[in-house]
């Protein structure tokens, strides 16, 4: 059983979290009437799409939200409570990954985190920097965005892990795709549409559950990645737009909302 010392959250953080749960609702169920529209990156187009089979993950030391408190993720064991937007859940299973540097000293930008920086996204969060995998999606403004899409060079940037021999990333499965809190952001949990060979400790999944192929989660929210080239277009032209009327896409928006943060907040 774990022994977890209370995080010491703010209240008002904790009712600010659970108080977005309503608006969140709203916005998911609009979503899905925006899921069709192309958008685009900083350099590539995206869509909302179905998850790819890639892991996304929380670094080694993420703390996440739970009813006693939050705890780091490799703290975190299968039948612990998590909070999420829906209410506490129990942890289906953790899935780990660990890379480690062979003759590169640097790391490819698909393996090294990406920092989100102390309220990079709001006022109350994240509350602590906030270290995911590129493909980690974070929910702003009701839809699910890739944090790589949100890189603005500042607030939202690769971080400096090159002095380091080994990357650890955590996932937690729950039995639904859900949002959960870590340091203090909403965000995804695992959502597979393959297996999960990619885990090294995919074993313990079998051992646990056999080989079951549990049916296709539906996703949270609408989850927005980049895609082809014809979208691209489309996304500049939204761009060209915008200061007659705003057609940005969720991306769009979201990034230069991180931007103007990033002007007024030492992120």
């Amino acid at each position: 059983m774990l022994d977890h010392q209370q995080s010491g959250l703010p209240s008002s953080a904790r009712r600010h979290f659970l108080g977005i749960s309503a608006a969140v609702a709203r916005r998911v169920a609009a979503a899905g009437a925006i899921a069709s529209l192309p958008i685009v990156g900083s350099s590539k187009p995206a869509k909302a799409d179905e998850p790819e089979d890639e892991p996304q993950c929380f670094l080694k030391g993420t703390r996440i939200l739970t009813p006693i408190g939050e705890v780091p993720v490799e703290e975190l064991a299968i039948g612990t409570l998590v909070d999420t937007l829906n209410g506490p859940m129990p942890i289906k299973w953790i899935g780990r990954q660990t890379y480690r540097k062979v003759t590169s000293p640097s790391w490819h930008s698909s393996v090294a985190p990406i920092r989100v920086g102390r309220f990079a996204l709001d006022d109350q969060y994240p509350h602590r920097d906030l270290y995911l995998s590129p493909k980690h999606a974070l929910l702003v403004d009701g839809v699910l965005i890739a944090v790589e899409y949100l890189v603005n060079g500042r607030s939202i940037a690769p971080a400096q892990m090159d002095d380091g021999e080994v990357i650890e990333y955590f996932h937690i499965e729950l039995e639904t795709h859900e949002v959960v809190f870590a340091e203090g952001a909403p965000t995804e949990t695992l959502h597979l549409t393959g297996g999960r060979e990619h885990f090294v400790n995919f074993v313990e999944y079998e051992r646990l559950y056999g080989n079951e192929q549990p049916a296709p989660m539906r996703t949270f929210a609408a989850v927005f990645r980049h895609y082809g080239g014809r979208a691209e277009l489309q996304g500049l032209l939204r761009l060209a737009l915008s200061p007659i009327v705003d057609a940005r896409d969720p991306v769009q928006k979201a990034r230069a909302r991180t931007v103007a943060r990033a002007e007024l907040v030492n992120v």
